[in-house]
């Protein structure tokens, strides 16, 4: 009894951080022993990439700068693209948890309401960092070659993690709002899709119409793909770099307690 009463006293945030813990550990384990989605964590980023470089290298080539190969300018495009669409794990393992009445069954429990939400995040952040590692071990064997520092190095993991973050926490609202899995998978869709496609990601923007060429050049994606790519290949950033922690920030900010709003407001009925 003395041992509960002195887990009771703890501050509200401390209990909030351990309920965060355990729902990480849950969502991770999730990750591990599903075989499928393990599978897709290692071998779906390798598959773009291979398949990207194959078909578009020789096409886009000649739009390139001047001693940039194709597989070098690709590299940062696919790793912002997997990590984007990577991000949707979220929202499905959110909505599956509210179809499944998991939920219900956590607020019968002494535990933080949002710790759900971060324990998704936090392993989507786990899950799309092991294909980040994966990706990049498998552009070095087929001939990708970057000039980065270790503090280039830093930075990129930094940029990368700080928008899988900002992404995941985007989905995590349609996770909550969409009424089933079907509902988030085309709902994130034909969000992400746009974005990584009309962007500088796998092609310059230079080769686009004026009004895609607007869009492409003033959206997220855009910024971090080029952010990561700069410090890749030791070019300049063109103030990409602080772009892209503008925009991260600014969807985390907004984000973060939509998703926390809605949640909450969803599992209190």
């Amino acid at each position: 009894m003395a041992v509960q009463l002195e887990f009771v006293k703890k501050p509200k945030v401390v209990l909030a951080f351990i309920d965060s813990l355990i729902m990480v550990k849950r969502s991770s384990q999730h990750i591990i022993r599903n075989t499928d989605q393990l599978l897709g964590t290692f071998f779906q980023p390798i598959m773009f990439l291979v398949l990207f470089a194959a078909v578009f290298g020789g096409a886009v080539a000649a739009a390139l700068p001047q001693g940039v190969s194709y597989l070098n300018f690709l590299m940062a495009g696919i790793i912002v693209q997997t990590v984007s669409f990577g991000s949707t794990t979220t929202a499905i393992a959110v909505c599956n948890d509210l179809q499944k009445g998991i939920v219900d069954r956590f607020r019968s429990l002494p535990m933080a309401n949002l710790a759900v939400l971060n324990g998704h995040v936090i392993s989507d952040l786990f899950r799309n960092s092991i294909s980040t590692v994966v990706m990049l071990l498998a552009g070095l064997v087929i001939g990708f070659r970057s000039n980065a520092t270790l503090m280039e190095w830093l930075a990129i993991a930094g940029i990368i993690l700080l928008f899988t973050l900002a992404f995941s926490w985007l989905s995590a609202i349609v996770g909550v709002l969409a009424k089933s899995v079907e509902g988030v998978q085309w709902l994130t869709f034909i969000i992400i899709f746009p974005l990584t496609f009309a962007s500088s990601a796998f092609v310059p923007t230079a080769s686009m119409t004026p009004v895609l060429k607007a869009f492409a050049e003033n959206q997220p994606i855009t910024h971090v793909v080029e952010a990561v790519r700069s410090l890749m290949l030791g070019t300049p950033s063109g103030g990409h770099i602080t772009m892209s922690i503008i925009w991260c920030v600014a969807i985390l900010i907004v984000a973060v307690p939509v998703a926390s709003w809605l949640f909450r407001r969803k599992t209190s009925h």
